[in-house]
């Protein structure tokens, strides 16, 4: 009895020891990559770019995608990628190319990435807009987005989360109203496995392809509430990311403006 009693307990010691020594945080799988960066080509590269580096830090299968871009080196593989798939007509904007001088947005840029991934035996990529819907409350729109990202890159895709400025001014009345400003693309490479009962926000690992930096930032409920909806709620979250200065230099002075995760293209 005694010698079953002790099995018992090693057995459980194991199994406790296995469970800690689980990492808390979910890393891209390929994380010893090398960032692409979109200032080789245009500062409205983004777009492709967060894709390119979306594939190329992903597991070996998604990576299939990224290594079929031909090119001697980055510049002539986002310049391809643009070119090929991103000069071609939107489905959503009829009457133009999904990539311009404007970027891209990102119903287009989904399409590019299930484009890049046909013949390659991979599944289709999803998008998710991240704004509060019908009796969505804050946290768990926080606990929505959290779910995408975690589950994307639990499947081997780190996310391409877009991004939007929106600052409070006034537009064609008197009244003042948040209006986008500015839009941008990372790609996610780090998140937490689990969110805290009562989390507020969460930690995130990213690329910003302005420059190819690795950078690190936190999505929250912003506190106080800011870009409210008719019952005083939250309606979108806040991504606070001090490397990325997304949309600054288009502020007027003394504005209030709040740096949005708008949407995200992943695997879910």
């Amino acid at each position: 009895m005694r010698e079953r009693i002790s099995r018992w307990l090693v057995c459980f010691s194991l199994a406790c020891s296995a469970v800690s020594a689980a990492p808390v945080v979910r890393e891209a799988p390929n994380g010893s990559a090398t960032p692409a960066n979109q200032l080789v080509v245009a500062g409205n590269a983004c777009g492709p770019t967060a894709l390119l580096n979306a594939f190329r830090f992903g597991n070996e299968h998604w990576q299939r995608a990224s290594d079929a871009v031909l090119g001697d080196n980055d510049k002539q593989r986002i310049l391809r990628i643009i070119r090929e798939i991103g000069m071609r007509p939107s489905k959503h904007v009829p009457g133009h190319p999904r990539w311009s001088r404007r970027g891209v947005s990102v119903a287009d840029l989904r399409d590019m990435g299930n484009e890049m991934t046909m013949g390659k035996y991979l599944p289709q990529l999803s998008e998710d807009v991240f704004f509060l819907k019908t009796r969505e409350k804050p946290e768990k729109l926080l606990r929505r987005i959290h779910q995408r990202l975690e589950t994307s890159m639990e499947k081997g895709f780190p996310p391409v989360l877009s991004l939007r400025r929106y600052a409070l001014r006034k537009g064609g009345g008197k009244s003042r109203q948040w209006m986008v400003v500015d839009a941008h693309f990372v790609t996610i490479t780090s998140i937490p496995r689990k969110l805290e009962r009562r989390a507020r926000s969460f930690a995130v690992g990213y690329i910003d392809p302005w420059g190819g930096k690795r950078c690190e930032g936190r999505i929250a409920i912003p506190e106080p509430p800011k870009f409210t909806n008719g019952a005083g709620a939250a309606a979108c979250l806040g991504a606070q990311f001090p490397k990325s200065r997304v949309g600054m230099k288009l502020l007027r002075k003394g504005e209030d403006s709040l740096l949005v995760p708008a949407a995200a293209i992943g695997r879910w």
